[in-house]
């Protein structure tokens, strides 16, 4: 499950296609799958003690197999005889007939308690942070995150948003489909984004999603992207600098392409430089689609100074959509934070020196960490003199409860989508 450092929400689609799985079945393994990899920490404090033993002492392969029985036995409500006697059964088929005693007596002292009466042993003694972290799966290092910007009731409806798998939200491509043609297909309109609608069931059904015309893309990330076009500026050519996959290069081609500007969509991989040829892919057959680059951002391929819109989606912990990648939370941590603090800087600075005077720069990330976030623009406006903010909450009225300061910061307990943040600004000279 861990060892490839893969993603359960990319790789299970493949898997249930290969092994053929609909209905019930596939639901089971995905809920087995995403909720075993969101509650892991919270499960292997549990592990930990049932077993007497720290979980070094375990192989790799085996603690997923113990993660795997535990999520069965306390959160899907899954019989203990029938839990145990499969992930025996799975122990001996992927590990060896070797491991199958210790699966089985782990498993079954693990069983001995629900999962609150192991939340109340095992919160015994902690203070109210480190409690919450156990008891709502999360590092504790997150939960101090969250409760720099939420009140401490608040803050448990915002780490419990991040346990509930999110609906699926689809995105028209504008001025190639519109969500009236969503609906009529059996969608319902989101909340906010204008190119939004919810689907249950699945995506690869409708045509419109085949052809290239709708993607499924959080609303969050459309409403980030749709207020960079919503500030005054004028026609000109827009730029992605952080292009890959490709899901808000695509939303700017189609509002770009209404506006009379043209957008460059640029990525330092060449993999995601190819996901953005695939995402735009519906435009470019039109010919209006983007010209799509391989270049890296911090040493631009492009002239400073020439483009009318600049977004700049960093790299970030993805810390504000655990609902889609719980593991996010077990595999990143502050040093990563602080790592990728330093790009973020440098990704700023050159999206500002791309930009035209007079033009408009999205600074946005999909985390809201203050140093991911706030602590990125207001180191940049210490330094700068050419830039001014644009109050966040003037480009998405709409959308209650958004502002943070003069940024934008939104929250699944609030508003539905993924944490995005965003923060604008107008070059002045």
């Amino acid at each position: 499950m861990n060892s490839d450092g893969a993603y359960a929400n990319l790789v299970l689609p493949a898997l249930l296609r290969e092994r053929r799985l609909t209905g019930r079945d596939a639901a089971f393994a995905t809920e087995l799958l995403a909720g075993t990899c969101r509650w892991q920490g919270s499960y292997d404090t549990i592990i930990a003690a049932a077993a007497g033993r720290p979980l070094n002492g375990f192989q790799p392969a085996v603690l997923d197999l113990l993660r795997l029985g535990a999520h069965q036995m306390m959160s899907m409500r899954v019989p203990v005889p029938a839990a145990v006697a499969a992930s025996v059964d799975l122990a001996a088929a992927t590990v060896g007939e070797r491991v199958t005693g210790l699966v089985n007596a782990v498993l079954r002292r693990v069983a001995d308690k629900t999962l609150e009466e192991w939340f109340d042993q095992l919160s015994d003694g902690l203070d109210d942070r480190d409690r919450l972290a156990l008891r709502s799966a999360h590092p504790r290092w997150i939960v101090d995150a969250y409760a720099e910007l939420l009140e401490p009731a608040e803050l448990e409806q915002a780490l419990a948003a991040n346990n509930q798998s999110p609906p699926i939200s689809l995105a028209v491509r504008p001025g190639l489909a519109e969500v009236d043609d969503l609906v009529h297909a059996g969608a319902e309109p989101s909340t906010y984004s204008p190119f939004a609608a919810r689907w249950r069931g699945d995506p690869g059904e409708l045509a419109f999603v085949r052809d290239g015309r709708v993607v499924v893309q959080d609303e969050g990330s459309q409403l980030v992207t749709w207020a960079l076009t919503r500030a005054a500026a004028a026609p000109g050519w827009w730029l992605d600098l952080c292009a890959g996959p490709g899901g808000k290069s695509a939303l700017l081609a189609g509002l770009a392409r209404l506006d009379g500007s043209r957008l460059v969509a640029s990525d330092v991989a060449p993999h995601r430089g190819i996901l953005v040829a695939a995402a735009v892919r519906a435009y470019a057959g039109r010919g209006t689609g983007p010209t799509v680059l391989v270049a890296d951002a911090t040493r631009p391929a492009w002239r400073a100074d020439s483009f009318s819109r600049v977004l700049a989606d960093v790299p970030c912990t993805g810390l504000g959509a655990l609902r889609r990648r719980p593991e996010s939370r077990w595999r990143r941590g502050p040093t990563d934070v602080e790592r990728l603090h330093a790009l973020q800087v440098a990704l700023l600075a050159s999206a500002i020196d791309s930009a035209a005077p007079g033009g408009i720069v999205g600074y946005l990330t999909c985390s809201p960490h203050r140093r991911e976030t706030s602590d990125v623009l207001n180191e940049t406006l210490a330094v700068r003199t050419d830039v001014e903010v644009v109050p966040a909450a003037q480009l998405l009225p709409e959308v209650p409860g958004a502002a943070l300061g003069p940024y934008l910061q939104l929250w699944p307990h609030r508003h539905g989508t993924d944490a995005m943040f965003a923060g604008y600004l107008r070059k002045t000279r």
